[in-house]
């Protein structure tokens, strides 16, 4: 006899058993799937499962989806800005001394002559506005602005101050892409004409090589190499000697390099104007 039949005087039957393996409450039905614990229980839900509640599943509307594209792409935008920042910094960082003098002093002849052209304009705009036959005053200027675009077409003749460089070359070491780097180097430092052995240098101007001999624009050239170059000389002449400039890499190949000033270049090599096969003025 067990305990239970002690107690009770009973006998231990298989209901008494049964009744009590079941547990005392039994809840009516089962508690929804996903419902926080609180509800299933009827408690207050507590703050953690508010928020829960709040935050998941998430609902969005159109203007929120919006929004977020939007906001997407302002960080990818600002983080490719940022690292082709990187990037121009760390080239900067580097490079040889010699190469940031030339990088700035290229930067201080551009901002000069952006502000020289920007003066030029304004002058002409009041010029304008307070001459009494406006007309006239637009032809005149009209008729300068022809000739300088005249000068940097190459059809017309021009004179002014500027430099002399000569290239001695007496063991053929310099090459094509040489002569194209000081044209370049002059271009950037305010060159306004250029003119190599006999042919005048233009915007479409090529340079190429064939061994020992060098050609401009389908025209051979032979050594010595002179440059006639109309420009401001206190721009031009370092620009050409700043270290690790064309002068130095022309030495380098042992070519000799001379510079000189002059208050007067003459750039009279021209070039025939050329009749475009497509293009037409839009004002016909």
């Amino acid at each position: 006899m067990s305990e239970q039949n002690d107690r009770d005087g009973r006998p231990d039957q298989p209901e008494n058993r049964l009744r009590r393996e079941l547990p005392a409450e039994v809840p009516l039905s089962a508690p929804e799937a996903g419902q926080p614990a609180g509800e299933q229980s009827g408690q207050p839900l507590t703050g953690r499962q508010r928020l829960v509640k709040g935050l998941w599943p998430p609902r969005f509307t159109r203007a929120q989806l919006i929004v977020a594209l939007l906001l997407f792409g302002l960080g990818f935008g600002l983080a490719v800005q940022v690292a082709s920042n990187s990037d121009t910094d760390s080239a900067l960082r580097g490079a040889r001394q010699e190469d940031l003098v030339r990088i700035l002093d290229e930067l201080d002849s551009r901002t000069q002559r952006l502000e020289d052209e920007k003066q030029g304009l304004e002058k002409q705009r009041q010029e304008l506005q307070s001459s009494s036959d406006q007309a006239a005053e637009a032809r005149k200027q009209t008729a300068e602005k022809e000739k300088q675009l005249g000068v940097l077409a190459g059809t017309v003749a021009a004179r002014g101050p500027g430099i002399t460089m000569t290239i001695e070359d007496t063991k053929g070491t310099v090459q094509a892409d040489m002569l194209l780097d000081a044209i370049q180097e002059l271009r950037a430092a305010g060159a306004e004409a250029i003119q190599v052995n006999g042919v005048r240098v233009v915007a479409g101007t090529y340079f190429t090589g064939s061994g020992k001999s060098v050609s401009v624009d389908g025209n051979k050239i032979n050594a010595p190499f002179r440059f006639k170059v109309i420009g401001k000389p206190q721009d031009l002449e370092p620009a050409l000697n700043i270290p690790g400039g064309v002068v130095q890499t022309l030495e380098k190949e042992q070519a000799t390099v001379t510079v000189e000033r002059s208050d007067k270049i003459v750039v009279d090599a021209l070039r025939q104007v050329k009749r475009p096969d497509y293009a037409r003025s839009s004002s016909q």
